[in-house]
């Protein structure tokens, strides 16, 4: 009996450290936004070397594990792809930071959701769900209400709903391959291919050859390395493994808090710049709302029909 208690306050330990380890991965996630503010070079050049320094740190990572490293040419150029909307997805986002706030930023990614609910049915050939449609309308009162009282930040607005957009773009592409390669291969090869991009159009467009001629001075370049390695690879590894010990629904309704925690953050570190009308605080509300009570929505429909059909 003691034995089973001992195990027992143990389990409890590890659980709690577990989610402990959720709520910090998504604590890290905000605060790349932060990052993106406080890093002074323009987005497109933020999410080059961003890009660079993570393809440097998975490769380590993958060399250091001795995990396989390989994958099928078909699946390479599909991967180089996806790290293409990953990287709009980056300079969109940083860019919206730059146009308006970490605040307005994050208020409108939370609509990710949205987007994501509307892309996945047509992806995988199935029938829009009426609670997604539902959801969505109540979504797009909150982006209304944001751009109703915050006109001052319309092209802020605009562009951080873009790299909404894309987010929820690459989410669903993504799920096709989680089944058959490693979340490190995967996002190693997406940033090989998001960078490669970027460097095409860099040099296209006369703005440098071997790298963008703008190069970070050295609080800019302590910043990127923290971004690139404890923002997107430490974070990302840290969130599949917890993902093997929490059931996915308690991680995606936990990773949702990401915008709650960014604006908090936003707010202590760069004060009266991140404060907000009552209306943009309203239309977040709905859209935060919204999206945690949508993953909840849905587990107490599933739960309830599994229990009628028990019962039947």
């Amino acid at each position: 009996m003691l034995i089973l208690n001992a195990n027992t306050v143990v389990l409890k330990k590890d659980l709690l450290f577990t989610y402990l380890s959720l709520h910090l991965v998504v604590l890290i996630y905000g605060f790349t936004a932060i990052l993106g503010k406080l890093i002074e070079i323009p987005a497109l050049e933020l999410v080059w070397y961003r890009m660079m320094i993570a393809i440097l740190t998975f490769f380590i990572y993958l060399k250091f594990r001795r995990e396989a490293i390989a994958v099928p040419r078909r699946t390479l150029f599909y991967l180089f792809g996806v790290g293409l909307i990953i990287a709009l997805h980056w300079v969109t986002f940083y860019g919206a930071i730059k146009l308006s706030n970490v605040s307005v930023t994050l208020g409108c990614f939370a609509t990710t959701t949205l987007f994501t609910s509307f892309l996945e049915p047509f992806f995988f050939r199935r029938r829009i769900n009426f609670l997604e449609v539902l959801i969505g309308w109540i979504i797009i009162i909150g982006i209304y209400l944001i751009f109703r009282f915050e006109t001052r930040y319309s092209l802020g607005i605009a562009v951080a709903l873009l790299s909404s957009f894309l987010a929820g773009l690459f989410t669903v592409l993504n799920k096709k391959l989680v089944a058959k390669y490693s979340a490190v291969q995967i996002s190693f090869y997406e940033m090989i291919g998001g960078l490669i991009g970027l460097s095409l159009f860099i040099t296209g467009s006369g703005r440098g050859i071997i790298a963008p001629y703008i190069i970070p001075s050295l609080s800019d370049l302590i910043y990127l390395i923290i971004l690139a390695t404890i923002c997107t690879a430490f974070a990302h590894t840290m969130q599949v493994e917890v993902m093997k010990h929490l059931s996915a629904f308690t991680v995606t309704l936990t990773i949702n808090l990401e915008p709650v925690y960014g604006i908090m953050m936003a707010f202590f570190i760069f004060g009266e710049t991140e404060r907000m009308t009552a209306g943009f605080y309203l239309g977040t509300l709905i859209i935060l709302l919204s999206v945690i009570g949508f993953p909840l929505t849905k587990y107490y429909l599933k739960k309830r029909s599994i229990y009628i059909n028990r019962i039947d």
